[in-house]
């Protein structure tokens, strides 16, 4: 199905291949937003002008918080150049980790940035938020419609092609949710490693008890960033014979150092998804976005 003029995809420069993806699937128009950065760091951040009504935008949120003011100043342009609409597709959301106040005077960042961007959008679309004491996405984004997707089927099917001779391990008990489902899709079987903690910053991996004698694991969280758990778990599944690990994520975060940490532990390769530009992508999360949309737009 062919739309007519009355959606746009609207994407910054570095979110490019990302937007111009995104509205291909869609088949509809794609522009950029301008951006000029004066010297003390504010932005001057201009749309195009005559938007229709439906106006998509198109941004990952990791290094957020420039991001966020530049998408922000975007949107409220938007609103007085056409827009009725506005929803925002975030391939990575920020913000998501802190959910209470794990110390005294902490802000509680899910939730004020759930605030903020529900207030704006008319609707969030994201895939694999990093959520972990509320169930769904609308807990904290009260104010629009809220949308977490999953790549964890489409990394199986991705996977599949791997599936002889080779099983999926989650690093900790929080990724089971993810490996169960790559699983289904990938025909593989599946277990999960759990964190052995022997003081706040000593965490070991101890894996269950499979046989991965002569296996080929592949490891698979949501989010790759420091890469210690991965690390962890890639040794230990070493030591108990594996004759190859790789491993899998929706996003590619990588913190400084996390790559080299992951080879040096063994890891042979890693795939990601598009959410976070990164050498490692494999998996386009376009066709995914579009047919959410198709489902609420069309």
């Amino acid at each position: 199905m062919v739309m007519d003029d009355a959606m746009i995809v609207l994407g910054f420069e570095g979110s490019r291949d990302q937007t111009e993806k995104l509205a291909a699937q869609l088949q509809v128009p794609f522009d950029l937003i301008k951006v000029h950065r004066f010297p003390d760091g504010e932005s001057c951040v201009t749309v195009p002008i005559g938007l229709p009504e439906t106006v998509v935008f198109m941004l990952s949120l990791d290094q957020p918080n420039q991001k966020l003011i530049e998408l922000l100043l975007a949107e409220s342009a938007a609103r007085k150049h056409g827009c009725k609409k506005s929803v925002l597709v975030a391939p990575y959301l920020c913000y998501m980790r802190q959910d209470i106040e794990f110390e005294p005077g902490q802000a509680i960042s899910q939730l004020i940035i759930g605030d903020l961007l529900s207030r704006c959008f008319d609707t969030v679309i994201t895939i694999d938020p990093h959520l972990h004491r509320i169930k769904s996405l609308d807990e904290a984004f009260t104010h629009c419609e809220a949308i977490s997707l999953s790549a964890a089927g489409l990394i199986g099917t991705h996977l599949s092609n791997n599936a002889e001779n080779t099983i999926l391990v989650g690093p900790d008990e929080e990724s089971e949710q993810w490996v169960k489902v790559a699983a289904k899709h990938s025909g593989m079987p599946w277990c999960v490693a759990s964190k052995v903690r022997s003081g706040d910053r000593n965490v070991k991996v101890a894996l269950p008890k499979v046989d991965f004698q002569g296996k080929h694991a592949i490891l698979l969280d949501d989010v790759i960033s420091s890469g210690h758990t991965m690390k962890e778990a890639a040794e230990a599944l070493l030591e108990a014979g594996c004759t190859r690990v790789d491993a899998a994520c929706t996003h590619a975060l990588f913190a400084a150092g996390a790559e080299q940490a992951l080879k040096a532990s063994g890891v042979n390769s890693v795939i990601s998804c598009n959410s976070i530009p990164h050498q490692s992508n494999r998996i386009d999360l376009s066709p995914l976005f579009a047919e959410t949309l198709r489902a609420r737009l069309y």
